[in-house]
């Protein structure tokens, strides 16, 4: 496995289930960033990830014997739906075991599959136990998410169909869980041509892989916390981490508040639904150093149940200011409020929330206070709002939103 031959009879193989998934040049990006940036969207294959394709090779590889004990495997959701997707190809039963905290979509969708679905544990890592124990006592055949040599060459076919569409791509941004993705892209990359560099992408909040590569072995994080649940891996892969040692020349961490905005960023300007994980390399184009390059972000996934998604756009909202709440004291009497939203009118606010509260003080002529929650157009329409607020004799006070 991981040779130029095995990727490329996986990359015929893969074709078979696998949508094409050409790049997306990015207008938007580019100018923010100084670069050529290309989006490899695999939230468009027909199970929303990547996963499909390491999940689909590695169940063509194994004997009819095998396969005929069943498939048994764990994951936060995009790699259980690739199994049982590629599971129902190859006519053999999937066995699914899931963290307690995966998004229901997921498994709702990896039902659908056809799959049985069990969930265990809070994390991928106490789920994987699991599974190892429920192998064993009925003898399924495993099928690991990420340190399996002949999943990652699955997943490494993305690099060559990047290279062969963007012959002189620089850079490749790539997500980080347990480094499946990672091994088979920097891998087949550096095969195909050694000057590009693999940059792998980490949340901030659970950089096992990182911390490995500092301590030169694989290490457990104690704990991880990101909203990025596909990539929330406490220990990497021990098989593939030589591998990537090797192929991969540097990894960036990313905060999930990072990844609240990118979101925002996709919908509005790509008009595309992408998971937390897969907007790790969103955001980290602007921590990269170059300029006048050609970057390709591996976008790995595009599976986001809807409450979600709606947690992220009020959050990202917030963030860029177009959203907030200021604070006001006035006198509690006719026409002040009427004054209030005059002003915010005249700027342009759209007023979404009031809340009036009458008890701030004992003396109710001296202050009532007024919470006024509004749409704007982002942070210098916000500080427009406010000036105007203070000119009239207010004094705003910006506080968190409650909607």
């Amino acid at each position: 496995m991981l040779t130029l031959e095995s990727f490329e009879e996986a990359s015929e193989v893969v074709k078979k289930v696998t949508t094409a998934t050409e790049l997306v040049y990015s207008d938007y990006f580019s100018a923010r960033t100084g670069n050529r940036v290309y989006f490899k969207p695999e939230n468009m294959q027909v199970t929303g990830a990547y996963k499909i394709r390491g999940a689909y090779y590695k169940i063509s590889t194994l004997t009819e014997e095998e396969r005929s004990k069943g498939l048994i495997t764990a994951s936060a959701g995009n790699h259980a739906q690739g199994v049982a997707y590629a599971a129902k190809e190859f006519g053999c039963k999937a066995v699914i075991v899931m963290p307690t905290t995966t998004p229901l979509m997921k498994v709702n969708r990896t039902k659908s599959y056809g799959a049985e679905v069990v969930l265990a544990g809070d994390v991928y890592d106490e789920a994987c136990a699991k599974a190892y124990e429920l192998a064993e006592e009925y003898g399924y055949t495993f099928i690991h998410p990420f340190d399996d040599l002949a999943v990652a060459t699955g997943q490494g076919t993305i690099a060559m169909e990047i290279v062969k569409e963007l012959p002189l791509v620089d850079y490749i941004l790539v997500p980080i869980g347990g480094g499946g993705l990672a091994t088979g892209v920097s891998t087949l990359a550096k095969l195909l041509n050694p000057k590009i560099q693999v940059i792998g992408v980490e949340p901030a909040g659970a950089n096992c892989l990182q911390e490995s590569i500092k301590a030169g072995k694989v290490v457990s994080l104690p704990a991880v916390n990101t909203i990025a649940d596909g990539t929330a891996v406490k220990t990497p892969g021990s098989n593939i981490f030589p591998f990537i040692q090797q192929n991969l020349d540097d990894i960036i961490t990313v905060e999930d508040d990072e990844l609240v905005v990118s979101f925002l960023d996709m919908v509005e300007n790509h008009k595309m639904i992408v998971e937390n994980s897969g907007l790790l390399t969103v955001a980290a184009l602007k921590h990269l150093p170059s300029k006048n390059k050609k970057v390709v972000s591996i976008l790995s996934g595009g599976n986001m149940d809807v409450i979600t998604m709606a947690s992220v756009v009020q959050h990202g909202l917030i963030q860029r200011d177009r959203i907030f709440t200021v604070s006001v004291l006035l006198p509690d009497k006719p026409g002040e409020l009427v004054q209030v939203a005059g002003i915010i009118a005249k700027e342009q606010g759209n007023v979404i929330k009031l809340d009036h509260n009458q008890f701030v003080a004992v003396n109710r002529n001296a202050a009532v206070e007024l919470k006024i929650t509004m749409e704007a157009f982002g942070t210098d329409h916000k500080n427009q709002i406010v000036k105007a607020l203070e000119k009239n004799g207010y004094r705003p006070k910006i506080i968190r939103p409650n909607l």
